[in-house]
């Protein structure tokens, strides 16, 4: 199982929002955001920051650094190893399922995920066996669009993306295709875009709030 920090819930644990950090850095990245979204303690949300595992990355010379697969080209369709996306989302769903054992049910779990952590999120969600309440992909591009079809196990799933149009390390135009992929799929996602580089902005916060909340309170 992999290795996570979270932020419990107030009261009654009733939801939880399992949010995977991007490359280089691990689950402690975004552990602050939790408090800072406020959301209402009758949600009875539980936040869960996994750690990616340490492995080398090809186009930073080979260091080893948390990373949920290896990047061998900044090329995007060459962008995301498939194998180590595969493996990864092998891993969050385990997560996810620990969630489910414990009584959490699917539709009052949200998948999050940054950049890196995006891809895991888009690529899993749809290939789940059950639905979840949403999936969040923040400043992200999607892992091999092409096979999302064949592979989707859910043909219905609330997508929440935003991206910074002045992303220098994820173009924005990769986070639209992946969008665009969504869409023809049928999936109910939303897009936003801030005028920012690779990074969350308040804007972007609030607009996150709003869908949790909505997200989970149906």
């Amino acid at each position: 199982m992999l290795e996570f920090v979270e932020h419990p819930a107030v009261g009654e644990h009733k939801a939880s929002i399992i949010w995977l950090h991007g490359l280089g850095d691990s689950g402690n990245g975004f552990l602050p955001i939790a408090p800072e979204l406020n959301l209402p303690g009758e949600l009875g949300v539980q936040f869960i920051f996994p750690h990616a595992p340490e492995q080398p990355v090809t186009i930073n010379g080979g260091m080893v650094m948390r990373a949920w697969y290896d990047i061998k080209s900044f090329d995007l369709d060459k962008r995301a190893d498939e194998q180590g996306v595969r493996d990864s989302s092998a891993q969050v769903e385990a997560l996810i399922q620990a969630q489910l054992d414990k009584g959490i049910p699917a539709n009052r779990i949200i998948l999050a995920g940054f950049s890196q952590g995006g891809v895991i999120a888009l690529h899993l969600a749809p290939r789940l066996a059950v639905k979840l309440a949403g999936v969040m992909a923040l400043s992200t591009y999607m892992c091999v669009p092409e096979k999302l079809s064949a592979e989707a196990k859910q043909t219905e799933l609330a997508i929440f993306m935003a991206h910074g149009s002045a992303d220098p390390v994820v173009p924005m135009f990769a986070g639209e295709q992946a969008f665009n992929t969504l869409k023809q799929q049928g999936y109910e996602v939303s897009w936003q875009d801030y005028p920012m580089e690779h990074q969350v902005c308040l804007e972007e916060l609030k607009a996150i709030r709003a869908w949790l909340i909505e997200r989970l309170s149906d």
